[in-house]
């Protein structure tokens, strides 16, 4: 184990002087201000999110059919794991051994087949109201990282509610709760210095002092407030920030050279295995809500993200070559994190959900450019591990072609629903878009088998 380096940073008084300091788009003061005014009491529950970017393949990865014609069929064989019945692909092998610990929900589907309007129904649990093909758009609604974030209000030991590594899902945004509910975003946690720039105390204080026109927001907020009654002043908030970002309890969190080379290693040297490590660090400090946007492991042209359809990322061949490549990393990366988390007695504290936007066409397109699948959300699969659910189970099924459920059908709300069940939010809050009363979650319940 690596020696932690002593921490330094900017005084008390330099911060207050400041005012303000904003991470991402996040302004702290605001943060605690809010959550003070809506009395709410967090729950010591976490998620961790891998967010696979682009659509995995239900077909190659958890929900395999080897007896489907080979226009169908998975291109890889399904090996068997430590729960009878479950296979998974035999670029899992490391998550086969610990398959008891997770659960696979076979029979997910809706009907939106675009990235990011996919995205925003699986992360908000609200359809838009007008679909964007270019998948360019954003949500209007908030995702469910910036709901905790919003309604469980500061986490312990000054840690940030919510954090997104490497960067959030580009098409959720925090909506009308305002850019306060919005996630701290670190960048590749495997690089040089695991600590993002706005937590290793250790920069120029300039960077404090090039905030200083943000005062003024905060001078408003206290306004505002005053005039409601609901806080005398909002000083507090700043000292509230100022203790989040120099204490050394959440710069701890964030410092991976803390931990033993050998788990490290086990979680793998890239962007995927650090992350699920920096992940598990932040939910046991008290993070309520970890986004790792799963894309790629590597960049350069042996790897693209999950969106396998034929030229992805404009590239030539078979999509089984890029996937071949970056399973394994996944395998990597996720065993170690499920392993982790039983192993330190987190099961019950931490939830751990691993999905897409959707799934991918059943049948297997080919062309002189290649082969892939394209895009499905009819049937997709999500695996959750952890969160005191009952895992070493699969939910649900497809037909013999994986095309759609025919056994449990369950819907992306259906998931949230079970997701803010663990963290302590009820689905059925409501929270105000420009005045109008808008339900966490519209519809949905938690899948019973999971609970």
């Amino acid at each position: 184990m690596r020696a932690s380096h002593p921490i330094t940073g900017p005084t008390r008084r330099t911060f207050l002087r400041a005012g303000v300091l904003g991470l991402g788009g996040l302004t702290l003061p605001d943060l605690f201000a809010r959550r003070a005014a809506a009395g709410e009491l967090a729950r010591d529950t976490s998620v961790i999110l891998l967010y696979l970017h682009g659509g995995p393949s239900h077909l190659e990865t958890y929900d395999l059919k080897p007896n489907a014609p080979t226009t169908h069929r998975s291109i890889f064989r399904p090996i068997p794991t430590t729960v009878p019945g479950m296979d998974v692909c035999e670029l899992f092998p490391r998550q086969a051994r610990v398959a008891d610990k997770f659960a696979l929900v076979r029979s997910l589907n809706h009907d939106v087949a675009i990235h990011s309007d996919g995205g925003i129904v699986v992360l908000t649990g609200k359809r838009p109201a007008v679909l964007d093909p270019t998948s360019n758009s954003k949500s209007e609604h908030p995702d469910f990282g910036s709901v905790a974030s919003h309604i469980r209000g500061p986490a312990r030991d000054a840690m940030p509610p919510y954090v997104a590594v490497p960067q959030q899902t580009y098409m959720t945004r925090p909506a009308y709760l305002g850019p306060q509910a919005g996630s701290v975003a670190v960048a590749d946690p495997s690089a040089a210095s695991s600590l993002p720039p706005q937590l290793s105390l250790a920069g120029d204080i300039s960077t404090l002092a090039a905030r200083r026109q943000l005062l003024g927001r905060v001078d408003r907020l206290r306004r505002d407030l005053d005039a409601t009654g609901r806080i005398a002043s909002a000083d507090r908030f700043r000292e509230l920030a100022f203790e989040m970002l120099t204490s050394p309890k959440v710069a701890a969190a964030f410092d991976l050279s803390r931990e033993d080379d050998k788990l490290r290693d086990r979680y793998g040297r890239h962007l995927w295995g650090q992350s699920c490590l920096l992940a598990r660090r932040l939910a046991d400090a008290g993070t309520a809500v970890v986004s790792l946007y799963i894309d790629t492991p590597k960049s350069g042209p042996d790897f693209t993200n999950w969106d396998d359809h034929i030229l992805n990322a404009g590239r030539p061949g078979h999509f089984g070559d890029f996937m071949r490549r970056r399973l394994p990393y996944l395998d990597e990366a996720l065993s170690a994190l499920i392993e982790d988390v039983y192993a330190r007695g987190l099961d019950r504290r931490i939830l751990i959900v691993v999905m897409g936007e959707f799934g991918r066409t059943p049948r297997l397109s080919t062309n002189p450019s290649g082969t892939g699948r394209d895009h499905w959300p009819q049937a997709y699969t999500a695996l959750v591990s952890g969160g005191g659910l009952r895992t070493g189970q699969v939910v649900g099924a497809t037909n013999a072609r994986g095309e759609h459920p025919t056994a449990k059908p369950y819907t992306p709300q259906d998931l949230l629903a079970t997701v803010y069940r663990h963290l302590g939010i009820d689905a059925g809050h409501e929270l105000l878009a420009a005045g109008r009363p808008v339900p966490v979650l519209p519809e949905g319940r938690p899948i019973p088998e999971l609970v």
